[in-house]
């Protein structure tokens, strides 16, 4: 029996994000399978720096390491890139962000802006689609937008998946959640304030939503 484990949106609370590795360590029980983050892990919080450098090098451990790209994510490479897009960037949680590298545009280490830019948009196993926000059921995986798969927000009452497939996403954080419908299931508890981020614990062999959840608590945020 292998898992996939999925660590939704980090926003920059590298506390939590060692913690949640060190749970899913041990629930594993040194069954190393593949461990998937759905994206988001900078702005808002106050560990933007120190949640890159922690995920650049990989996880390590006979670990399979899948990192996909968030929205935030996109925002930050775009906001370095292009000075008209600084701004934008800046008020909607860039600002923590860059103070975690010293306040500098310039002190923002190439590596991690490439880092950022080379992620994947999306991750597909035997039974599940993984994506930061969202998929269109109605078109073909190859079709899909980036600013679907990075921006899209699905109606609350929409449990659909895609095709046969489980979709697991974050992006649209519901501090009550985590939310698990019948064909996705939306991880994203807003860790980076409420201090609590949920891990999605995926049953390789079996369809569906998660079999279990790992729940890691830390300090509220701003």
């Amino acid at each position: 029996m292998s898992f996939t484990y999925v660590i939704p949106d980090i926003h920059g609370r590298d506390d939590l994000l060692s913690r949640a590795l060190g749970e899913i360590s041990a629930h594993a029980s040194g069954a190393a399978g593949t461990i998937v983050t759905i994206g988001d892990y900078v702005d808002k919080g106050p560990q933007t720096r120190q949640v890159i450098e922690r995920l650049l090098p990989g996880i390590g451990g006979g670990w399979r390491f899948v990192a996909l790209k968030g929205n935030h994510d996109s925002m930050m490479i775009e906001g370095l890139r292009d000075p008209a897009k600084l701004a934008f960037w800046l008020a909607r949680g860039g600002d923590t962000a860059l103070a975690s590298y010293g306040g500098d545009p310039a002190l923002v280490p190439q590596t991690h802006l490439a880092w950022l830019d080379r992620l994947r948009l999306y991750h597909v196993d035997a039974h599940r689609l993984y994506v930061h926000a969202g998929i269109d059921p109605a078109s073909p995986l190859e079709m899909q937008s980036e600013e679907t798969l990075l921006w899209k927000r699905y109606p609350k009452d929409d449990s659909g998946g895609f095709g046969e497939r489980h979709v697991v996403h974050g992006h649209d954080n519901d501090p009550d959640g985590p939310q698990l419908l019948r064909g996705r299931s939306n991880l994203d508890t807003a860790a980076w304030k409420t201090g609590r981020l949920t891990i999605g614990v995926f049953d390789d062999e079996r369809p569906g939503g998660p079999v279990d959840l790992i729940v890691v608590q830390g300090a509220t945020g701003r």
